[in-house]
């Protein structure tokens, strides 16, 4: 089991950056490939970026590319998305989750744990 909260949300202009954070309790974080997500008012969960469990591999949605960055520190449990040139419609609650199954993941159904999630909002 491994338990997961996200912090660092908040209101942000368009054009403006945020760092969320995800702290990670219980098992070994280094064994838990990592991953973002993100879920707007009426719209399904959706991926936003992952990070396998040395943080050797990256992927992100095309949505993001270029403008958010995942990184991780072992040593601290902590996983963190960098997020810049932020647009109104990466207004949504993003959620921080974990699996141990896969080396990276992009999809949800693979992860098994799940953060309560931090509201970001950017204004136009």
């Amino acid at each position: 089991q491994v338990q997961l909260v996200e912090s660092g949300g908040g209101l942000v202009q368009a054009g403006g950056s945020r760092r969320l954070s995800c702290a990670a309790s219980g098992r070994t974080f280094s064994s838990y490939t990592m991953g973002w997500f993100r879920q707007a008012p009426g719209k399904r969960r959706e991926f936003v970026a992952t990070i396998s469990w040395t943080g050797s591999r990256t992927s992100y949605a095309d949505s993001v590319k270029g403008r958010f960055t995942i990184s991780r520190d072992n040593a601290k449990n902590t996983v963190f998305l960098q997020m810049n040139s932020l647009k109104p419609e990466d207004t949504a609650v993003y959620y921080c989750a974990a699996t141990d199954r896969y080396n990276i993941a992009t999809t949800r159904q693979l992860y098994d744990y799940w953060g309560q999630g931090t509201q970001v909002t950017v204004s136009s």
